[in-house]
């Protein structure tokens, strides 16, 4: 038995050995001299660490630094110091070294980041806010060193590439969670390659058989797509060769998650979606030529085949945020059929895959200044220590994604700012002053409100008055995580002053009743009042809405107020409801009697029994029922994993629940009467609502039904699919 093991362990060591010598095969390009002895020092420390310990799926614990640190050299392109960071990202948190051995062993730098890295790699389960506190942490790294950022990206790649020896429900929210935030964050710092990889690690997991049945679909119809790819770049590829153009022309398949999403925007089957591929042209041309050479291209390729006027996108000129620089445009190809051709150089497509690490290759180039803005952007909204964690990370999110306009001052500055940005987010991009003092703007000479929704390429002028103050409707009014932040701030400074006012008041009211004002009294009142702290007591009598006719009542009753301080929070009651709806099997079974707590079936995704679903904790409504592929299901699996509970539905008694249905198809005389007649007549199914809009001979019918289970309602759709002139059937949410 002993001699079994020790061929094990003596094939890890020769495992472990190979993969370090791939490392350092994929950092030979950016290494100096003295590197190779630093990362062997940083490899030897990191395997004597972790030698005790193994990952869930039972492999060594080293191979997962040393994947993390190969996803840095090999998809990320960083050097030395980011590998060192992290072969070493779990040694302070897991084992008994310390910062300052690290810093002693291998300098400053290093310390910190790894510092960085430590402060946010702590999985919080237990409140929101503290996930949402991490995240914000990680942000301040991010203004401090990038690396950071990029290292947990990796780190966050590999794990999600090595889910599936994770419980289900642990795959859920870590793959929510990586949807939620690390896609985003990995598509602002313009890593495409990851970010693409990201999304569809975090599909795999949150929605399987969606996952399945895409990559599946693809793999099906790769051939034919081959064909079509190769019938279309022959002429062109031919045509740049006579030019004399060094340039790559392949096609590019779409990522299972973007394939998902257009299915889920358009309301469209896979087989309706055309664009399953991009052509890309990549021309190896010197920096001062690529631009001229792309717009070469693209004439090149217009000539031969026939572009849509809206559809071309010139990020070359004005690349986006995010480093990103291409020529997209949609020609008509063989056979009748729209196809995106992108058009860039060799550096161009180097930033779109690599992102940040790529910049530094091209110093000086638009898209690192781009991106230093940005940086300096969060730095600035980090500094506002009262913001609410879970506000932050929502306004945060909102810009992490957007797409961007171009708007200029009218001295001619560009400022970039995300779609659907106001007058109002224009003011304070350009100074909190300006943005505070607001009153209205100009666009294009002329007068528009504060609301105004401003397109790309307006000249905005600002006109501001030193009287105006922000009001709590701007916050309607802007979209920029700055804006928001700003006037959220603006209004608590405000808050304060009225608050000053109202203390003054309240003493005096309580100098009548011989009672001081002092930190214990100001909460008992807040308790007695049933106000959320003292501050908001302060803020209401300043404000007139306190009745002192009751002060009597509580300087009577003072004991029972006395010591409890504010009222409790929500996370104490919240905990007594985990632990009764968790109970001791940790999973709600549904259909059977809850005496202890209530459910709810949640209206934003109408489960019903058959549904993969989980349980939502919720204060004074139970615990809500929903999809586990519900639109909210990412965002409160990501930051409220700690309310999440694992439903199971028993074996239901025949209830019914209500179910939409959408109908697509051709509007034929009597097809109204022969679906309702398949719907009460041949299934006994209830109807509540049914509704069909008709349109130059197509038509788009709702109904919403009352069915048993998944089965039954599967079994109705395939039925009303065999009506004539019925293209389409397919479950909706209510509320779609």
């Amino acid at each position: 038995m002993e001699q079994a093991l020790n061929i094990d362990l003596e094939q890890e060591k020769k495992e472990i050995l190979k993969r370090y010598r791939d490392l350092l095969k994929a950092s030979r390009r950016r290494m100096e001299k003295g590197d190779k002895i630093q990362i062997r020092k940083a490899f030897e420390l990191a395997v004597e660490a972790h030698k005790e310990m193994r990952r869930k799926s039972g492999e060594p614990y080293i191979y997962h630094p040393i994947a993390v640190a190969h996803i840095c050299a090999e998809e990320i392109g960083l050097g030395t110091t980011s590998i060192i960071c992290a072969l070493l990202h779990d040694v302070v948190e897991d084992t008994d070294i310390t910062l300052e051995e690290i810093s002693g062993m291998f300098g400053e730098k290093v310390a910190r980041i790894i510092d960085g890295l430590t402060k946010i790699s702590g999985v919080f389960d237990q409140t929101s806010s503290l996930q949402a506190e991490n995240f914000r942490k990680m942000l301040l790294t991010l203004s401090d060193d990038v690396r950071v950022i990029l290292i947990k990206l990796a780190d966050r790649l590999h794990n999600m590439r090595t889910l599936e020896s994770m419980k289900r429900e642990k795959q859920q929210k870590i793959a929510s969670e990586t949807l939620y935030l690390y896609a985003p964050l990995a598509h602002r710092l313009g890593l495409n390659a990851i970010k693409t990889e990201l999304e569809d690690l975090g599909l795999r997991y949150t929605e399987p058989e969606v996952f399945e049945s895409i990559t599946q679909k693809l793999k099906d119809t790769e051939p034919e797509r081959k064909k079509y790819i190769q019938k279309f770049i022959e002429p062109i590829k031919e045509i740049l060769d006579e030019q004399g153009f060094n340039a790559k022309v392949f096609g590019r398949p779409k990522s299972v998650h973007s394939v998902w999403s257009k299915m889920k925007n358009k309301g469209v089957p896979f087989e309706e979606i055309y664009d399953l591929f991009a052509i890309r042209i990549i021309t190896d041309s010197d920096i001062d030529n690529e631009k001229t050479d792309c717009w070469k291209i693209y004439s090149i390729i217009t000539d031969f085949y026939h572009p849509s006027p809206d559809r071309l996108r010139d990020w070359i000129s004005m690349p986006k945020a995010n480093g990103y620089e291409s020529l997209h445009t949609t020609v008509m190809g063989p056979d009748g059929k729209w196809v995106e051709v992108q058009i860039r150089s060799e550096r161009m497509d180097e930033i779109a895959e690599k992102g940040y690490a790529a910049h530094w290759k091209y110093k000086g180039s638009l898209a690192e200044n781009q991106l230093d803005d940005w940086i300096k952007k969060i730095r600035e909204l980090l500094e506002s220590p009262e913001e609410n964690a879970m506000d932050f990370i929502d306004d945060f999110k909102l810009n992490l994604f957007a797409e961007e306009i171009f708007a200029f001052t009218p001295k001619g500055e560009m400022k970039t700012l995300p779609i659907n940005s106001t007058a109002l987010d224009f003011a304070f991009d350009i100074h909190t002053k300006v943005g505070e003092q607001c009153i209205g703007a100009k666009v294009n000479h002329k007068l528009v409100p504060l609301s105004y929704k401003l397109k790309s390429g307006d000249q905005v002028e600002v006109i501001t008055s030193g009287k105006q103050t922000p009001k709590e409707d701007w916050l309607n009014y802007v979209v920029t995580a700055r804006a928001k932040s700003k006037i959220k701030n603006a209004l608590k400074e405000e808050k304060r002053k009225v608050a000053e006012m109202g203390k003054e008041i309240l003493q005096r009211k309580l100098d009548h009743i011989k009672i001081e004002l002092n930190n214990q009294v100001a909460n008992e009142l807040a308790n007695f009042y049933k106000l959320p702290s003292s501050l908001e007591l302060y803020f209401r009598t300043a404000k007139g809405s306190v009745d002192f006719r009751l002060l009597k009542e509580y300087a009577e009753n003072r004991s029972k107020y006395s010591g409890k301080g504010q009222p409790r929070p929500e996370k104490s009651s919240l905990e007594e409801l985990v632990t009764i709806a968790r109970g001791k099997s940790d999973m709600l079974v549904l259909g059977e009697n809850l005496q202890k707590i209530d459910y709810k079936l949640s209206s934003c995704c109408n489960p019903i029994p058959g549904d993969d679903v989980f349980g939502f904790i919720t204060v004074g409504e139970g615990i809500k029922i929903h999809r586990t592929n519900c639109p909210n299901a990412i965002q409160l699996m990501s930051n409220y994993a700690y309310r999440i509970v694992k439903a199971k539905w028993t074996n239901q008694e025949m209830i019914s629940f209500l179910a939409g249905v959408k109908l697509i198809g051709f509007d034929e005389v009597g097809i109204v009467n022969n679906i309702t007649k398949i719907i009460s007549n041949d299934m006994n199914v209830n109807m509540r609502s049914i509704s069909f809009d008709s349109n130059d001979g197509t038509f788009e019918g709702t109904i919403m039904v009352f069915v048993h289970d998944t089965d039954h309602l599967t079994q109705l759709t395939e039925n009303l699919k065999k009506v004539p002139g019925i293209l389409n059937v397919y479950r909706i949410d209510s509320n779609q």
